[in-house]
């Protein structure tokens, strides 16, 4: 079940935290950038693998704080050698994204999500476009997936079944 919510995601008590990045993010915006100033070693752990794997859009990564905190980043588009430069994100990237989280969440058994609304920031896709991409692809999932509509720092949200 998807819900929407308003709150801090870095509160969430949800098992998993998902993002949406390009190849190589420099992690300087919205979310991403909260979990790398949180968790530094993620963003350094995320461009050694992007090297190593030869990632590109549609892939995803998963990752474990030492606090146990888990994330997957979903790569929704190329990465740019210009970090102010920002690029739309992709949409077949982010549907084949969508489609390998679903596969990972139940071979995993992960049993919540949180995730901001995903690719739909500045210069992102239309978020109505991707609510129908996130019910189609993750609506039959069994567990709560809790959408940061608005985030309200350090405010902890409502969440159903949590």
């Amino acid at each position: 079940m998807i819900y929407e919510v308003e709150g801090d995601i870095l509160l969430t008590r949800a098992q998993l935290v998902v993002h949406n990045v390009t190849t190589f993010d420099p992690m300087n915006r919205g979310i991403a950038r909260k979990l790398k100033d949180k968790y530094p070693a993620m963003a350094e752990a995320f461009h050694l693998w992007c090297g190593e794997a030869g990632a590109e859009p549609g892939d995803i990564w998963r990752w474990e704080a030492s606090d146990h905190t888990q994330m997957i980043a979903l790569i929704t588009q190329e990465g740019d050698e210009d970090p102010t430069r920002i690029r739309r994100p992709d949409k077949i990237a982010l549907h084949r994204c969508l489609r390998r989280l679903a596969k990972e969440v139940t071979a995993t058994r992960v049993k919540s999500l949180a995730m901001p609304r995903i690719a739909s920031g500045t210069f992102g896709l239309d978020w109505s476009e991707v609510h129908g991409m996130l019910q189609s692809q993750l609506g039959d999932l069994v567990i709560p997936i809790f959408v940061y509509v608005q985030e309200l720092e350090g405010q902890v949200a409502s969440e159903p079944g949590m």
